[in-house]
C-alpha cells in the first residue's frame, strides 16, 4: 500500500480509478453509482477501501492523464430536423436580397427577456472601483415593475429601435411596437416603400401560430398605413440566425451587464449607449398601455384577413395586403 501524498504509483491504481469512474460515464443508466457525483476527495476516498491509499490531488493527476477533465453540458442536440428548415432558410435569403435590391425596408424583430426594475442584480461585470450594492432577494413585489423589450432592428441600414412595456408581451404589443416603429422611422427612412418584410422567431408574442399577431398586423399595420407586410418566420429552434439576436441583442447585453436596472430611464440609457464598430445605434422609447392577454380571434375574424400564404413554407411565411373600405380605416393607437 502506498503512502499518502507519495508520487509513487502502485501497480493497477489506474485500473481501479477508471473502474470507479466509468459507472459514472457509460454503463448502467439505472445503477446507483451513475447518479453520484464524485469529487476528487470522494473518489480518493473509495481507492483507499479497495486498498489504494492515495490523495485527492494525486487522483486528479491520475485522471487527467488519462484524458478526463471537468466538462460542462454542451447545447448541441437540436432535436429531430423539419424537412422544410433549409429551405426555408433559403427562401428567406431570397426575400432579403429581392426587398434590399428593391431598397424596401426589412426589419428583424423579437421580444427580448423581461428585466426587474429595482435594485436588483443584474449578471455580468462592469468596471467600478467599488461594487454597487443590490437587494439580496429579487422578490417581484419589491421591484418598480418588470420591462417588456421588445426590439425592430433595420438590415439594411444597421440600426435598431427598442420599445419597452410594462404590462404584458402580447402579439398586440408586438405589433404596436412595429407601427411605432413605422410612424416615427419607416415612413421618413423609406417614403416610397409599399411593402415590408418582416423576419421573427416561430415563437413568442410574434408566434406563426398566434392568430391575434396576424389579425394586429393586417389592421394596425397594413390597413391602417396602406403597406403591404410580408412576414418570414425562422424555424422553431433557429432564434439565433435572427439577426436582431447577434447584431442588436448582444451588444445591448454587453452594455448594461454588471449594472442594476433600478428605474426605466436607467434602462432607457443604456440601450440608447449601445453602439458598434460597425456603426449600429439603438434608440428607446417606452410603450405605455395596458395589454391584456388570452385575447382570441374567431375563425369568421381569420377568413377576413386579406393574408396571403407563400408557396414555400406557408406555415412559416405569408402576406398581408390592405383591405378597401367605403370609408377610410381608422382605429385609435
Amino acid at each position: 500500500m502506498v503512502d499518502r501524498g507519495s508520487k509513487k504509483k502502485e501497480e493497477g491504481i489506474e485500473e481501479a480509478l477508471e473502474e470507479i469512474v466509468l459507472p459514472e460515464t457509460a454503463g448502467d443508466p439505472m445503477s446507483t453509482l451513475k447518479w453520484v457525483r464524485s469529487s476528487l476527495r470522494e473518489l480518493a476516498r473509495r481507492l483507499d477501501e479497495v486498498g489504494y491509499g492515495i490523495s485527492a490531488p494525486t487522483v486528479g493527476r491520475l485522471l487527467r492523464k488519462n484524458d478526463y477533465s471537468l466538462r460542462a453540458n454542451v447545447k448541441k442536440i437540436e432535436g429531430s430536423n423539419h424537412p422544410d428548415r433549409n429551405k426555408q432558410f433559403e427562401y428567406i435569403e431570397q426575400q432579403k436580397v429581392l426587398f434590399s435590391a428593391l431598397g424596401l425596408p426589412i426589419i428583424s424583430v423579437d421580444s427580448k427577456k423581461k428585466e426587474l426594475i429595482g435594485n436588483f442584480k443584474n449578471a455580468g461585470l462592469s468596471w467600478c472601483k467599488q461594487p454597487e450594492f443590490v437587494s439580496v432577494y429579487d422578490f417581484p413585489q419589491d421591484a418598480l415593475g418588470r420591462a417588456i423589450p421588445y426590439g425592430i432592428y433595420d438590415v439594411n441600414r444597421n440600426c435598431g429601435h427598442v420599445y419597452i412595456g410594462n404590462s404584458a408581451d402580447t402579439p398586440e404589443f408586438a405589433v404596436d411596437a412595429i407601427a411605432s416603429w413605422w410612424r416615427k422611422e419607416g415612413i421618413k427612412a423609406y417614403p416610397q416603400a409599399d411593402q415590408l418584410l418582416i423576419l421573427a422567431d416561430s415563437g413568442g408574442s410574434n408566434s406563426c401560430r398566434f392568430r391575434a399577431w396576424k389579425q394586429n398586423l393586417q389592421e394596425t399595420m397594413s390597413d391602417r398605413h396602406g403597406v403591404a407586410v410580408n412576414v418570414c418566420h425562422y424555424p422553431t429552434g433557429c432564434s439565433k440566425w435572427n439577426p436582431i439576436e447577434h447584431r442588436m441583442f448582444s451588444f445591448i447585453s454587453g452594455n448594461w451587464s454588471g449594472k442594476p436596472l433600478r428605474s426605466f430611464e436607467i434602462m432607457l440609457s443604456c440601450v440608447r449607449g449601445t453602439s458598434t464598430n460597425t456603426g449600429l445605434q439603438v434608440e428607446a422609447f417606452m410603450l405605455e398601455g395596458y395589454y391584456k392577454k388570452g385575447k382570441s380571434v374567431t375563425d369568421e375574424e381569420m377568413e377576413q384577413l386579406n393574408i396571403q400564404r407563400h408557396a414555400v413554407c406557408p406555415t412559416w411565411n405569408y402576406s398581408f395586403k390592405p383591405r378597401i373600405y367605403d370609408r377610410p380605416y381608422l382605429r385609435k393607437i
